[in-house]
């Protein structure tokens, strides 16, 4: 009996823990983002995860998080690969980890498609999740691969829900947040968007806290 209670305490594997949801953070690291600004990117995406509400809801849905950095056709590279956020120390270990790894290309064109695409591909691991999401933030519309609608088509038959930050320019301008709006969210997804870079920490922080809500039943 002993023996078997130790096996239950020590051996045997416990049961996995509930997952609300698995976020995927698809990261622009095209051309039009110079290395200050992935600075910021990267900085600011770390803070937000370190943001006491929410860590707290990162811990209350014992969410999964991957981080992809994307750019041109072919250059997707996971950065983070799925981490689950069951403790204060996880999250501050996956903050630690965005902020400090180099950006994974230098930059060349937004194939906006394929990083959905191989955002998509990723959910595969995590299986036991209950909600599935793609977080893609960028500042330029889709100008290499034209596959981003397709891309879309296949997240949303997946149960996948495209989410997604809009990096504009100073000024009025909306064209990007339309594009985002037009062709890359799915049903019932939204668009977030930061007026110009220096905003992007409060706009991550905002639709991570979005995002991580449960629906209500």
């Amino acid at each position: 009996m002993r023996a078997f209670a130790l096996c239950l305490a020590l051996l045997c594997p416990s049961p996995a823990q509930p997952c609300d949801v698995a976020l995927v953070l698809a990261i622009d690291v095209s051309g039009s983002i110079d290395a200050g600004e992935y600075a910021i990117q990267s900085a600011g995406t770390a803070a937000a995860l370190q943001d006491p509400a929410v860590a707290a809801a990162l811990l209350a849905g014992q969410a999964a998080l991957a981080v992809l950095h994307w750019s041109g056709q072919g250059q997707q590279a996971v950065v983070l690969p799925w981490t689950r956020m069951r403790s204060p120390q996880h999250i501050t270990d996956a903050a630690t980890h965005i902020r400090t790894t180099p950006r994974a290309f230098a930059g060349s064109d937004t194939a906006v498609g394929q990083a959905i695409d191989a955002s998509l591909a990723l959910f595969a691991q995590v299986p036991e999740c209950k909600r599935k999401i793609i977080d893609i933030s960028g500042d330029g519309p889709e100008n290499s691969g034209n596959t981003a609608r397709a891309a879309r088509s296949r997240a949303n038959a997946a149960g996948v829900a495209i989410n997604a930050i809009a990096i504009e320019d100073l000024g009025q301008s909306t064209a990007i947040t339309q594009f985002y709006r037009n062709w890359i969210i799915t049903p019932g997804g939204f668009v977030m968007t930061s007026r110009g870079l220096a905003a992007y920490p409060q706009a991550i922080r905002q639709k991570l806290l979005r995002e991580l809500e449960k629906p209500a039943s």
